[in-house]
């Protein structure tokens, strides 16, 4: 399924050229698509390895206690596999409302590097830069 919608930006002030083509648009599309597949796995996997490590007839304290790790471990791991499908879902609800690749903070255009790089970026480079300092989490700074 091919988008028509196209992003210009006029050159003013030697500002450049962007546009969101439909080939581009499909390309992320498919993209996250690709992404998604992947998380739906993963949560399959961990929640079955954490439902297998529910009983298996261990009868040690430390045995025990190792499993209870394990198995939370395990249901992180799909919690964060969770938290991606939906960051990914909203990614493709914006390429089909027509403001996937726009900065939901400040709407200028978001690089197509960053887009490559993190598909689900909802925010141009320095907007996300701002955010993470307002956070406190500007000590690891996210692409």
């Amino acid at each position: 399924m091919l988008y028509s919608l196209t992003f210009v930006i006029e050159q003013v002030n030697n500002r450049t050229l962007l546009e969101m083509t439909s080939e581009k648009l499909e390309h992320f599309r498919r993209l996250l698509i690709e992404q998604l597949k992947q998380h739906t796995q993963h949560i399959r996997d961990d929640t079955a390895e954490a439902l297998d490590l529910s009983d298996d007839g261990v009868k040690d304290s430390v045995d025990m206690s190792l499993m209870d790790v394990n198995k939370e471990l395990a249901l992180r791991l799909g919690e964060r596999a969770s938290e991606a499908v939906a960051d990914i879902d909203q990614a493709l609800l914006r390429i089909r409302e027509g403001s996937y690749g726009v900065c939901a903070r400040c709407g200028q255009i978001v690089d197509e590097r960053r887009l490559e790089a993190v598909p689900t970026a909802r925010y141009d480079a320095r907007c996300q830069a701002i955010i993470e300092s307002e956070n406190g989490d500007d000590t690891n700074p996210s692409l």
